[in-house]
């Protein structure tokens, strides 16, 4: 037997040995198709689901949809109550500017007219003096000897310093500042945009720390007009003030005036889900692990509209393109004569663009035993950038680096090169989905085409999208999931990953 010979039975025996361990591997992966794949995205990135904000109609649209082609395909509900939709606690929280004031020296100043409320506004009663802060310079050393302590303190800006950098806020927080107040000089058209803004409810997790975490010391904006009533008569003198933009920082203490802070808020408790789908894996061991193919079917909602009356985020790259990666995928899954040893599971989570929330629910309450789930497979941002390259996050950490980079070679038709992390300053590992099971100790690969001119835009619109090149990427996601599901050993840690990831997490 020539040389050559054996080489060309080598190569056939590659392929042959794949078709043997899983039957109809390439008919079911031809099921993810460029058509298919633009259909889906323009289902749920369409105007209709009006950006798929968490929470919101438009997301709970898109995860019944969802829900509606996992039940079509077949698969079980992987909710806790065997449905598809998981639903996480959110807690809304609205001011109610009735209730919230500021008072002192015989003035009366309600939120919406004279006060705006912080982004993490919190219920606050607080009683004590009024300290007004100026100037730019060496505001740490003017705070340090007290003279904050107890008090309602107001800084006054200046067109060159029009604001307190997170440093100073923090400084004059830990002075023991009772609440901190930005002056402004608004128009009344730039004020009545930010009360829309600012007495909008707002939503917050339902659980955990952060579900209680709000500014240690209340944050406020008061309009100029209205501080000038308040303290026009305890000899303060706002022109001058506001002059001193270059000079050195001075407290002001207000002597006789007391005033008293009530911030009140009405809170309901609201949900948002995570949809959850399982394909019940074949070998009667093996079935009790489990692949998580997972993105995240959110975006950023609607906007005021631009010059072209367009007011909705659609998000079709972000994240509408590796949320049909994963249906896509559950498809072709499906279609295997017989499923991979291990189970499926084919999560889309919300909540990503608010901090990760839903995916950070599942890795809390797992349907699934989460010491069970082998591998997370992320796609985040796949249908745009380079036709025939996909950054894969995460390779170097576990050995699923190895196998991607092996699969990956086994098919050389999908046109595709999955390469490292080329943007490690950007720390996307710990910006998508993949990261909360990654901190649990699941080992992760994140798919990611990196950004572009429309993140976060208006203009991500679906026909936008490379269907083709999706396409593609989700059957090299296919593979990487089949081969990992037939595995005879679980994807392993790279230790040196896990002690700063994992145990250091």
């Amino acid at each position: 037997m020539t040389q050559n010979l054996c080489r060309a039975l080598l190569v056939l025996a590659v392929p042959m040995a794949l078709a043997a361990q899983q039957p109809g591997l390439e008919q079911a992966a031809a099921t993810i198709t460029p058509d298919d794949y633009a259909w889906r995205v323009g289902v749920i990135a369409h105007d209709s689901m009006q950006g798929r904000d968490t929470p919101s109609l438009g997301l709970d649209k898109t995860a019944e949809w969802i829900a509606s082609e996992f039940r079509r395909m077949g698969l079980r509900g992987g909710a806790e109550d065997g449905g598809f939709i998981q639903q996480y606690p959110l807690t809304r929280v609205v001011v109610d500017a009735g209730a919230s004031t500021l008072t002192g020296g015989g003035v009366r100043l309600v939120f919406g007219e004279d006060l705006l409320p912080g982004r993490r506004a919190s219920s606050a009663q607080a009683s004590g003096g009024l300290a007004i802060v100026s100037g730019t310079l060496d505001l740490e050393a003017a705070t340090a000897d007290g003279a904050l302590r107890g008090k309602h303190v107001v800084f006054v800006p200046t067109e060159t310093s029009p604001s307190l950098s997170r440093r100073e806020f923090a400084g004059i927080s830990s002075a023991g500042a009772l609440s901190i107040m930005i002056a402004t000089d608004a128009g009344d058209q730039e004020w009545d945009a930010g009360v829309a803004r600012a007495m909008r409810p707002s939503v917050r997790k339902g659980w955990g720390e952060q579900a209680r975490r709000a500014s240690p010391v209340p944050s406020l904006t008061i309009r100029l007009s209205s501080l000038a009533r308040l303290v026009e008569a305890h000899g303060a003198e706002l022109a001058t003030l506001r002059a001193r933009a270059a000079a050195g920082a001075v407290v002001q203490s207000l002597d006789g005036l007391d005033i008293t802070l009530s911030i009140n808020l009405r809170e309901q408790m609201i949900s948002a889900p995570n949809v959850v789908a399982i394909l019940d894996g074949s070998d009667p061991e093996l079935k009790d692990e489990y692949v998580v193919f997972s993105g995240h079917m959110d975006h950023v909602g609607m906007g005021s509209p631009d010059a072209n009356g367009d007011s909705i985020f659609n998000g079709a790259d972000d994240d509408a393109s590796g949320t049909i990666a994963v249906v896509e995928i559950a498809e072709a899954m499906v279609a295997l004569p017989s499923p991979p040893k291990r189970s499926m599971v084919f999560l889309l989570v919300s909540g990503e663009e608010k901090g990760l929330w839903g995916s950070e629910w599942f890795a809390d309450n797992p349907t699934v035993p989460i010491e069970q789930l082998v591998a997370n497979l992320n796609t985040d941002m796949v249908g745009r950038n380079w036709p025939d390259t996909i950054v894969a996050i995460g390779k170097e950490h576990s050995d699923l680096g190895q196998t991607l980079n092996r699969v990956n070679g086994d098919h050389p038709e999908l046109r595709m090169t999955a390469i490292d992390d080329i943007w490690p300053d950007e720390r996307f590992y710990f910006r998508s989905d993949h990261y909360n099971f990654a901190r649990k100790g699941v080992p992760i690969l994140f798919f990611f085409n990196g950004t572009h001119e429309d993140y976060h835009g208006r203009d991500d619109e679906p026909d936008r999208i490379d269907a083709e090149k999706a396409a593609r990427i989700a059957r090299l996601v296919f593979y990487l999931g089949v081969d990992i599901g037939n595995a005879p050993e679980r994807p392993k840690w790279n230790p040196e990953s896990y002690a700063r990831i994992v145990s250091d997490g």
